[in-house]
């Protein structure tokens, strides 16, 4: 256990690395109860991913001769911790940020939420949301940012890499947002729902997307040029790529669609029930350089994220941070973090699923 130890603090930066980065965000002044900031670091690591709580990672710490501090005074300690954490999950990403190279990055967006703890929490929904990029073909997170249910999924919460193709589902469907990447030269390809924006056509006028889902019923598959309106500046002009489903596949969403329809209390529509069998992608990659069905084999790249998010809270045990402080619960999620970025180039040796050049 040492030894592997010992190849976490080199990843980091060393024992030099740590204590510089701990100081400079105070998580480690001086020492005290505690000989170095990578002792500090073990020790935190060791109760966020442990389930000895406070105490027994205490005494687990006297009994290694690693530190002797009482469990108040690592709970004081652990909430110092925020900002260090967060430096060093933005050191291992940028260490392990890919280029575009010959191919280009694909950039997979989505958040994964787990819940704040107490009962007035739980009365207001109060949950963490961490916001994630996963880069293909490295396989790896790109970008992780924490915060509150107050802080909303946006498209271009995430920096741009010039060339990269990003990858979202319906809730980033945001036309103003999508403007930004498109001018910092990223390109996009995003779910979307028959009413989840303003359609144009090429002149600028309003666009029945029902009839176009309509109209290509029988062959199965569209793929049009069309224009999405947005609260400032012009339309963008992008691509819009869709496929009928199968009859199972779209008598699933037809009876999901009744069920959030009953729920609400309102009469589900018959356009809603049309664009219930279709998957509807918009895209600013030109036909000439992606067909329709590249787009779509794109798209079915985006449950990779989805496999990383269950990594996330089975392999690495991500759930609730115990008790309502902030001031802990911010450190206890960021500890997790960086563990599965550390744990990231050691996976493919155990896992079995397919990787993404086989998943399209």
């Amino acid at each position: 256990m040492n030894r592997d130890w010992h190849a976490v603090v080199e990843r980091l930066g060393g024992v030099t690395g740590l204590a510089a980065s701990a100081k400079a965000t105070r998580a480690f002044v001086r020492a005290r109860g505690i000989a170095s900031a990578a002792d500090l670091l073990r020790m935190i690591l060791a109760y966020c991913l442990g389930e000895r709580g406070l105490r027994l990672t205490a005494a687990w710490a006297s009994s290694m001769g690693l530190a002797d501090i009482s469990n108040v005074a690592l709970l004081l300690r652990l909430r110092q911790c925020g900002d260090w954490l967060t430096l060093l999950v933005g050191q291992v990403l940028a260490a392990a940020t890919p280029a575009a190279g010959k191919g280009r990055l694909i950039r997979l967006v989505d958040a994964t939420m787990v819940p704040k703890a107490g009962k007035r929490a739980k009365t207001k929904n109060s949950l963490w949301r961490i916001h994630s990029a996963f880069d293909l073909p490295s396989e790896r997170f790109g970008f992780f940012e924490l915060t509150d249910e107050e802080g909303g999924e946006r498209l271009d919460r995430i920096p741009v890499v010039p060339d990269e193709i990003r990858i979202a589902d319906r809730a980033y469907l945001q036309p103003d947002r999508m403007a930004v990447l498109l001018d910092a030269g990223a390109d996009l390809v995003i779910r979307s729902g028959w009413k989840g924006a303003r359609w144009l056509d090429a002149d600028g006028l309003p666009l029945d997307i029902i009839a176009i889902l309509r109209e290509g019923a029988k062959r199965g598959l569209i793929d049009r040029p069309i224009q999405v309106g947005r609260k400032e500046g012009p339309a963008l002009e992008l691509r819009m790529v869709a496929l009928k489903k199968s009859p199972e596949a779209a008598n699933a969403a037809k009876r999901k669609a009744r069920k959030q329809a009953r729920r609400g209390g309102h009469q589900i529509s018959k356009a809603t029930l049309v664009a219930a069998e279709w998957i509807i992608l918009i895209t600013s990659l030109k036909p000439d350089a992606f067909s329709a069905k590249e787009i779509l084999d794109l798209y079915r790249l985006r449950w990779r994220i989805e496999l990383a998010f269950k990594r996330l809270k089975s392999l690495i045990g991500l759930k609730a941070p115990p008790g309502t402080d902030e001031r802990s619960a911010k450190p206890y999620l960021l500890a997790h973090l960086l563990v599965i970025l550390l744990l990231e180039p050691l996976i493919g040796a155990f896992e079995d699923s397919p990787h993404w050049q086989q998943a399209a």
